[in-house]
């Protein structure tokens, strides 16, 4: 465990006139039935609210350095490998149950330029709510607590959990039909023209979508299990409301099978067009060879001298002769082809 880190002007709780400085990397907001949501801003208020048997904790943590982490980690006794795998943040999403903490790691997806993943660590207890993560997601923006943090902390931080949750594969929908959009969009102009810009643009696609497959497919396991074990950080009548996310997942996994095809499909589309072009190109350059090649041969055998001396001797123009038979064996040929659909 790293040591803990020195706060400056720690302020304590019974001075409200004296200035607190805002704890970089931290905003913890407090629920007490008798005075609702209180935002808590420096480490000493925190200990103090935690001390409240009555006070329930959301702690959301952005970018925390590892000497703060370890403060929250001590505060709400938390297992040092918790505490490690929040600061390390290269987890899969995963769920665990470390002794009276359950531990759920989960990703948000975004577009920005290409798909972005963020990995966001959830930490359920009795009376709290740890949310740890980068600048990259905004936890406290309203589509997120909808109804404001105080809501889903009077009816216990797993609500406030599964409001989280619900939201973040809420937006993965959006980027699902995106994703299937563009896939049908390449899949038409690859019919129309083939490029290697599109074939380069359906493999950052399939990127796009094993990332999304390493982010989604496990979050349907965790949510199987918080909604068929016994959890007790989890109240039963809460169940029904994970089970939403569960079937959200399921639903989501089935779509991404379905693209993961579409983008097979469409790269076996491709292949197929190109090996059409090639062919219709190939057919193309052997009815002209054919064509030219047969003039060429009736011209080699009936040469100038040919057709000037033995066809002169029987008072006929050798040359315009062999011009004649040769134009018109060339458009016969050529109207074999064309007829054959060669040409």
């Amino acid at each position: 465990m790293s040591s803990p880190c020195a706060v400056p002007n720690l302020q304590p709780m019974d001075d409200p006139h004296a200035p607190v400085e805002r704890l970089k990397g931290l905003r913890a907001i407090r629920w007490r039935p008798t005075e609702g949501e209180q935002e808590l801003h420096d480490l000493a208020s925190l200990r103090s609210a935690w001390a409240d048997e009555s006070s329930r904790l959301w702690l959301d943590l952005v970018d925390a350095t590892p000497e703060l982490l370890g403060e929250i980690g001590a505060l709400l006794g938390l297992h040092p490998l918790v505490v490690e795998d929040i600061a390390e943040r290269n987890q899969r999403a995963k769920s665990e149950l470390t002794g009276d903490a359950l531990h759920v790691v989960m990703f948000s997806l975004a577009f920005a330029g290409e798909m972005v993943s963020t990995e966001l660590d959830i930490v359920l207890g009795e009376r709290y709510l740890l949310t740890a993560h980068d600048h990259g997601i905004d936890l406290h923006e309203p589509r997120y607590v909808r109804r404001g943090a105080a809501h889903y902390l009077s009816e216990g931080p797993d609500y406030l959990l599964w409001a989280i949750a619900d939201r973040l594969v809420d937006d993965y929908f959006p980027i699902f039909d995106r994703l299937a959009d563009e896939i049908e969009d390449l899949g038409d102009q690859i019919i129309a023209r083939p490029s290697s810009w599109l074939v380069e643009r359906l493999f950052q696609v399939r990127r796009d979508l094993l990332l999304i497959r390493h982010a989604v497919m496990p979050q349907r396991e965790i949510f199987n299990q918080l909604t068929n074990r016994d959890i007790g950080l989890i109240r039963p009548q809460r169940i029904v409301y994970f089970r939403d996310v569960y079937d959200h997942l399921i639903r989501l996994t089935d779509e991404l099978d379905s693209h993961r095809e579409l983008v097979t499909t469409t790269l076996d589309i491709y292949l197929s067009q190109v090996n059409n072009n090639l062919s219709e190109i190939m057919r193309r350059l052997t009815a002209v060879t054919v064509v030219v090649a047969g003039i060429g041969a009736v011209a080699g055998v009936f040469g100038m001298s040919e057709a000037s001396g033995e066809l002169g001797r029987l008072g006929l123009s050798g040359f315009w002769l062999v011009t004649v038979v040769l134009v018109l064996a060339g458009a016969a040929a050529l109207l074999w082809f064309r007829r054959i659909r060669w040409l």
